[in-house]
């Protein structure tokens, strides 16, 4: 195999992309990601993330086996079997239950790859390194590089543990079963284990897993040794996908939620870059096949089982349509029934499910919730995406009393309680959450000092101005700063907008209300990972930034 390294930048700092990944975001135009990515992949876990993988009652966690071949696992415990003693180290009270793929591959030294994803309210973190000491069923684990992930694609499930597991016989073999190709088409999630190491140490070199989710049947079962999925819009890093292109070597897992059974699978994957085959699926950018080598079947394998929140599931009724600026449109919608819909907290998403023609079936999407939280319906707003399958539809397709499929609302995306200072910081699209956060703190009657920062190009892309502008005034402890990037000859400087150019962590850290202000930032990741390290390198503890980013 040919070795390549990670090359360095001028500044002497690792890029924190091995050859592969760079090779295919160079191929596919987005190697600028690489200036975003050096901010926000870390090599030691924010207090942020430490917290998050503490409370986890299990990690999906990725290896390789004797023979090197990469398998995906889980590892469960009671709460509290993972702590986190310092931002380098995590140490697992578990390991692999009985006759699972990777029961002897957690030695000191072994390439690693750690998942922590919170089913029921779509957060995920990622974490990769090595195994540091394995002894006394506790692995201790070393950071090379932590980083978050966005909440696409994820379904939402509660969890409950059963009283004590009731494995059955494991099986294994070297393809599928007629009864586990149709747990496979029936999946609406796995996991991917993927990795490659050059020679030499290289914080990009180790095991990754990742989830993939999409509506039941997007993996498609060819026959009992080939599946294939589509491979949909993401991040732009490529982790699995780089690693794939310099080692075609892949291990996948299916979980059976309401059993606590896992499926294991490794084999050797292939990509399908651009044919016919990609342009049939709706919202596919490229095709992965795994040809299976070995298949190892848990049954009940642990004690831990979700359920599907099918109960806040809503049927409701597009009731306004509304343009707020030239790429934005508003949508309320209410109960198809009348009746009450859940309530939100301002900062959530909604989840929407659209059955658009042509498009093969129903998608998933998820949209922040623009009004207030005392509306009787519930209004997203959306921008309109050239390339955005729901997007698209939404504005061009979706009439006044047009029905969706509705989840519950979601995201831990929220006001803070308390009476900090609050700066609300948002670029773009990144408003909408911004602006159903201001709608419940302009009914706070004063407790608090909050700025709401926002950049938009110009006025005409430029959504909610006279929404904000009439819920700041006779507040006065509301205060709005808006910056175009890109003003016309109509916008009016001190009316229309504030400030010429982008916002900056210096421009903000001038606003500073007062004592423990807490940021929330909201905007293109680029963005949110700017101000973010800026804010930091000011020194705005971690703690007191929090973002969420639209890729």
């Amino acid at each position: 195999m040919t070795v390549f390294h990670s090359p360095e930048d001028t500044a002497g700092t690792p890029s924190p992309f091995h050859y592969g990944e760079q090779q295919v975001q160079e191929r596919l135009g987005v190697r600028q990601i690489e200036d975003f990515a050096r901010k926000v992949i870390r090599p030691y876990m924010p207090d942020q993330h430490r917290n998050f993988f503490e409370a986890q009652p299990f990690l999906i966690v990725s290896a390789r086996d004797n023979d090197g071949r990469p398998w995906a696992t889980i590892l469960e415990g009671e709460d509290g079997f993972v702590a986190s003693p310092d931002p380098e180290t995590l140490t697992i009270r578990s390991r692999p239950v009985s006759g699972d793929a990777l029961e002897q591959s957690f030695s000191a030294g072994t390439d690693i790859g750690i998942l922590g994803i919170e089913l029921e309210t779509r957060r995920r973190n990622r974490v990769n390194g090595h195994v540091a000491e394995n002894r006394d069923g506790q692995i201790s684990f070393a950071v090379g590089q932590s980083f978050g992930n966005c909440p696409q694609y994820i379904r939402e499930r509660p969890y409950w543990r059963v009283s004590e597991r009731t494995p059955g016989p494991v099986q294994r073999g070297g393809g599928l079963s007629e009864t586990q190709q149709d747990w496979i088409r029936a999946a609406d999630t796995f996991f991917i284990a993927s990795g490659y190491r050059g020679e030499g140490e290289d914080r990009s070199f180790g095991m990754d897993v990742s989830h993939r989710g999409g509506e039941r049947g997007f993996v498609e079962v060819i026959d009992d040794r080939t599946i294939r999925f589509p491979d949909y819009a993401g991040n732009n890093h490529y982790n699995t996908i780089g690693n794939l292109l310099v080692d075609p070597r892949a291990g996948f897992l299916f979980l059976d939620f309401s059993s606590g059974s896992l499926l294991q699978l490794t084999g050797t994957a292939s990509i399908d870059w651009d044919t016919e085959d990609v342009d049939a699926v709706p919202g596919a950018r490229r095709l992965i096949t795994l040809t299976i080598e070995e298949s190892v079947e848990l049954p009940s394998a642990l004690r831990l089982r979700w359920q599907e929140d099918a109960d806040s599931a809503r049927s409701l009724r597009l009731v306004e349509k509304t343009r707020e600026s030239a790429d934005v449109m508003s949508f309320v919608f209410e109960a198809r029934d009348g009746g009450p819909l859940a309530p939100f907290k301002a900062g959530q998403h909604l989840p929407i499910e659209l059955q658009i023609p042509g498009a093969g079936g129903k998608i998933s999407r998820s949209y922040s919730l623009s009004g207030s939280p005392k509306d009787r319906g519930y209004r997203i707003s959306v921008k309109r995406d050239p390339q955005g399958l729901g997007s698209r539809y939404l504005h061009d397709g979706l009439d006044v009393g047009s029905l969706v499929q509705s989840r519950k609302p979601a995201g831990g995306f929220e006001v803070l309680d308390g009476d900090a200072p609050l700066v609300l910081v948002s670029a773009g699209i990144g408003v909408t959450p911004m602006l159903s956060i201001l709608h419940e703190v302009a009914a706070e009657a004063g407790s608090r000092p909050v700025w709401f920062v926002h950049s938009a190009r110009d006025g005409a892309h430029h959504p909610f101005s006279d929404e904000v502008r009439k819920l700041a005034e006779g507040r006065d402890w509301i205060n709005v700063l808006t910056h175009y990037s890109q003003p016309q000859s109509a916008d009016r400087l001190g009316q229309d907008y504030h400030r010429s150019g982008r916002i900056t962590a210096a421009s903000l850290i001038d606003l500073l209300p007062g004592p423990g202000t807490e940021f929330l930032l909201c905007g293109p990741a680029g963005f949110t990972a700017d101000i973010k390290s800026g804010l930091e390198a000011h020194g705005i503890p971690e703690t007191r930034i929090h973002s969420e980013s639209f890729g």
